[in-house]
């Protein structure tokens, strides 16, 4: 069973380009709600960072990237590619009934952070 520590979620994260970041969560959540986490308006954005050479988001919403990342990442691995969608996008009692991505977008990340490893441990009803 996998611990969600930061430093460890940090590194694997840090050692992966930052386009194929962005690339693999658009593939894994869609570029809308990739840019509903980073906090942007434009839906096209995210395809834009996913490309080698493009742009980059604003340090705010690179936070939020790679930390939505390092939570996908874990629960992917854990649960599964379509449980972690799920999760991400449905309403969590450990949230507050907000959904992870909202959470990730009002930068709650400890408190994704528990509410995922909670999930993770099967401390919480999906």
């Amino acid at each position: 069973m996998a611990t969600l520590t930061p430093s460890g979620l940090h590194r694997s994260t840090n050692r992966i380009d930052e386009h194929e970041i962005v690339r693999q969560l658009n593939d894994a959540l869609g570029a809308t709600l990739v840019a509903a986490l980073a906090g942007v308006k434009s839906r096209q954005q995210p395809n834009d960072w996913a490309k080698s050479g493009g742009g980059m988001p604003r340090p705010d919403a690179w936070n939020r990237l790679q930390f939505a990342h390092q939570i996908w990442t874990a629960l992917q691995e854990e649960e599964g590619r379509d449980i972690a969608r799920r999760w991400f996008i449905g309403g969590n009692p450990l949230l507050g009934e907000s959904t992870p991505i909202m959470a990730i977008r009002e930068d709650r990340h400890a408190d994704v952070r528990r509410a995922a490893q909670a999930f993770i441990d099967g401390d919480v009803d999906e």
